[in-house]
């Protein structure tokens, strides 16, 4: 050959960067040329047959040319400067995402005359191997200096770049050619860090870095689910468990890779967050405890999570003091996860804070504080995000997942639900480096611990002292306070260190007779309360509660005064009120329900007519309602409850259905119309399901994938729900103000004429009492009247 004549400086300007153009657009052609072709290839027609076959021939020659340059230039004692053979590269990469292109697409091209040319393909292939394999080399040899120019910068960059979209071609051609391209891209990345860190696309390698990793995960997965199905474990002969080890070792690969990687240029990755949640996301929701987990045997289970389970613990520590990886996971909604990876989600951000402990206070605040000011985009502590995803897991919370304890005595603790396992976190949060966080909560904490061992062992008189305090202090608090509930919880701690004496004297203070100390009853346990006090308690209120009730019925059921009725109901039931007081309260009220029965007509027609469910699970609380009431039979009540009954149990909606015969048992307990209860049943199949329901008997019994299906399915109903309640806005009890009457152009003119006239007969009766009247204004007066009377009957009043 002609290059050993030439010089190292000569190769450029003589050879390289005239001929390798000329290559590259021969190469081209060759292949667009086969483009064509192809259609009319078959073994009939032979010579059609050996022209492709010759091209391929050609395209095979030209790799082996630039094989033996790249040869050549690495006998070279010292390798050759990059701006000596600066178009060899960019020659050699587009020559090589041609054959790799040609190759990766050669079944589709050739289809099902793909045997014609599988030999030459095959050649192709191995000599595009050879030729990338010997670039590499050539280029590791080469060392640049500090004064490297700008060009040179560009090159490196370039071939890197090109190089990442031959990864993109030979992921499912050739295994170890796909790993030795991502060593070169990250050992040259390394290399010349300093150089090429503003230059390089980081987006798009982590991204592909992740894409390969993910697919060589599922890849591994598919033939763990084939080995589980087919019965085979890991036996050394088997050639599907070689191969699963070999894609578990490029899992291996790819995620070291990938956090060696995110650990040298993690300042360049903002923009790529969300590669990363994706990847972690996806990668756990194969594993268990998900409930999407794949079925594999527990041997390749914990073979896949040693090659790559270990990587992710890394990669988040990485990702700690990133500020929009924080912003990635404490803006992110529910709603904008699939419910495969709520589960890993909520894993995730348990997992994160954990790890905080031991970040500097820059990262604690960042994770803590959530957004400070009005105009940052919204973004919820870790802590808030944490338990907002732990309420989406809905399904892993009902079935139950378990999760490995924690360590205790050097032993590991017993398996534990998702529920234990996200409030051990919590609480361990709660007492070390996260206590500035938690302050008012460990105060209130505090609090109590110190006041109940000093109300233990202090005095009797100083705990009422404290107990009345706490109840004025109580009595001053809005509704909407938190400090309610600490007074509250308080309170509720205290009681039961009262002497029996002490709490007769807190009941004359604060009389449950009078409604302004319902508030502090409200937060008071009657079991603390002696009997005798108790039963006192609970008649007081009772009366109380049935008194105000019936007055603001007396009064004509007033909007105004609807809430303190409201907050009268929530305080006169704390606890369990005697029986003896609910049947006062009974008794009471029964008059006042009675003149309630022409609901009844109404709910008939609503039932009729497919109102919203929320409407229907009110009147079964009426219904229920019903039962202790002793209901006369001429006023034909009990006819219409055997219908009402009836409809709801026949109902197909099952929430409907299940809260009917949740009504139907209430009533059935306690009502005593006997007769209700069996004409309500109008089928077998009803009185069978009633009958079962009563029983506490299941017809059919679930398996857990079945019930773990189910509960899939019903996830969505209880999101949606959620989701609108949520976005419900509330409404206030008192009315809106009237708005004032909007009069047309007509109705104005007649307002006009009707104040003059009003006016001047107000003018007339002044006169009047002042003068004596002539007879005359008497008789015009009377000539008003039919005058009157025919403005009244001209026209029809509108409506």
């Amino acid at each position: 050959m002609f290059l050993p004549h030439l010089s190292v400086s000569e190769l450029e300007e003589e050879c390289f960067s005239k001929v390798l153009p000329k290559v590259v657009k021969m190469f081209s052609s060759l292949v667009d040329e086969i483009a064509k072709q192809i259609g009319g290839l078959s073994s009939q027609n032979s010579e059609l047959r050996l022209f492709l076959r010759n091209i391929l021939q050609v395209m095979i020659s030209i790799l082996e040319a630039l094989s033996g340059v790249v040869r050549h230039l690495c006998t070279y004692e010292e390798a050759p400067a990059l701006d000596a053979i600066r178009s060899l590269p960019s020659c050699i990469l587009t020559l090589l995402k041609d054959t790799f292109q040609h190759c990766k697409e050669s079944e589709s091209v050739y289809s099902g005359r793909l045997s014609l040319v599988a030999d030459l393909l095959q050649a192709l292939f191995k000599e595009a191997y050879s030729l990338q394999k010997g670039l590499m080399e050539l280029l590791e040899k080469i060392d640049f200096e500090s004064n490297i120019s700008e060009e040179e910068v560009f090159d490196i960059v370039t071939v890197i770049h090109s190089l990442l979209e031959i990864c993109t071609l030979i992921s499912n051609l050739d295994v170890a050619l796909h790993a030795n391209t991502w060593k070169f891209i990250i050992k040259q990345s390394m290399k010349y860090q300093a150089l090429l860190e503003g230059q390089l696309r980081h987006s798009d390698i982590v991204s592909l870095l992740c894409n390969d990793l993910l697919m060589s995960f599922r890849n591994c997965c598919e033939l763990a689910e084939q080995m589980q199905h087919t019965g085979l474990q890991d036996m050394a002969q088997n050639s599907e468990y070689k191969l699963f080890q070999k894609t578990a070792k490029m899992c291996r690969f790819f995620a070291n890779t990938l956090v060696h990687y995110i650990k040298e240029f993690k300042d360049f990755l903002a923009k790529s967050c969300s590669h990363f949640h994706h990847l972690y996301l996806q990668i756990f929701s194969k594993f268990p405890p998900s409930l999407w987990s794949s079925l594999v045997s527990t041997t390749h289970c914990n073979e896949m999570r040693s090659m790559v389970l270990v990587a992710m613990d890394p990669l988040i520590t990485q990702l700690l003091p990133c500020r929009d990886f924080v912003h990635l996971l404490c803006v992110l909604l529910q709603s904008e996860l699939t419910p495969d990876v709520l589960l890993p989600h909520c894993l995730l951000l348990t997992n994160i804070m954990g790890k905080l402990r031991s970040q500097p206070e820059e990262v604690l605040l960042l994770w803590c504080e959530g957004s400070q000011f009005p105009e940052e985009i919204p973004r919820l502590s870790i802590f808030q995000a944490l338990l907002q995803s732990f309420r989406g897991c809905t399904v892993e919370r009902a079935v139950p997942v378990l999760l490995p304890g924690l360590m205790m005595n050097g032993q590991a603790q017993s398996q534990v639900t998702l529920h234990h396992h996200v409030c051990v976190q919590l609480s361990a949060c709660l007492f070390s480096e996260f206590l500035y966080f938690f302050w008012p909560i460990y105060c209130c904490y505090t609090l109590l611990t110190v006041a109940h061992s000093f109300y233990r062992y202090g005095t009797a008189e100083l705990c009422l002292h404290h107990v009345t305090l706490t109840a004025h202090l109580i009595k001053l608090c809005p509704l909407e306070s938190y400090h309610l509930s600490h007074l509250g919880m308080l309170l509720r701690r205290m009681m039961f260190f009262m002497t029996p004496h002490h709490q007769v004297e807190f009941v004359e203070t604060f009389s449950p007779q009078e409604a302004e100390n319902l508030l502090v009853w409200s937060n008071v346990l009657r079991r603390a309360l002696s009997e005798d006090v108790r039963k006192r308690v609970e008649q007081d209120i009772v009366n109380l509660a049935s008194s105000m009730i019936t007055n603001w019925l007396e009064k004509g059921c007033r909007l105004g005064e609807l809430e303190k009725v409201v907050r009268i109901h929530e305080g006169s039931y704390n606890g369990r009120t005697g029986e003896s007081g609910l049947k006062s309260l009974i008794n009471c009220l029964k008059s006042v329900f009675l003149s309630f029965f022409k609901a009844l007509a109404c709910l008939s027609n609503l039932l009729s007519s497919k109102c919203p469910d929320v409407i229907m699970l009110s009147g079964l609380d009426f219904l229920a309602s019903l039962g202790h009431l002793s209901i006369p039979p001429e006023i034909e009540v009990l006819p219409r409850l055997c219908s009402l009954f009836s409809a709801f149990l026949s109902e197909k909606t099952w929430i409907l259905h299940q809260h009917a015969l949740e009504t139907f048992s209430l009533f059935a307990e306690v009502t005593s119309h006997e007769a209700v209860i069996s004409q309500s049943l109008t089928s077998d199949e009803v009185k069978n399901e009633v009958v079962s329901f009563l029983s506490k008997t299941l017809n059919v019994q679930e398996t857990d994938d079945v019930c773990i299906e189910r509960l899939k399915l019903e996830r969505s109903i209880y999101e949606t729900h959620r989701e609108r309640l949520e976005t419900y806005k509330t409404f206030p009890l008192q009315p809106c103000s009237k708005r004032a009457r909007q009069q047309t152009n007509e109705e104005q003119e007649f307002e006009k004429y009707l104040q003059a006239a009003e006016s001047n007969l107000k003018a007339l009766q002044t006169l009047s009492e002042q003068k004596p009247i002539p007879d005359w204004v008497t008789a015009r007066l009377r000539e008003l009247h039919p005058l009157i009377t025919k403005i009244n009957t001209a026209l029809p009043p509108q409506t």
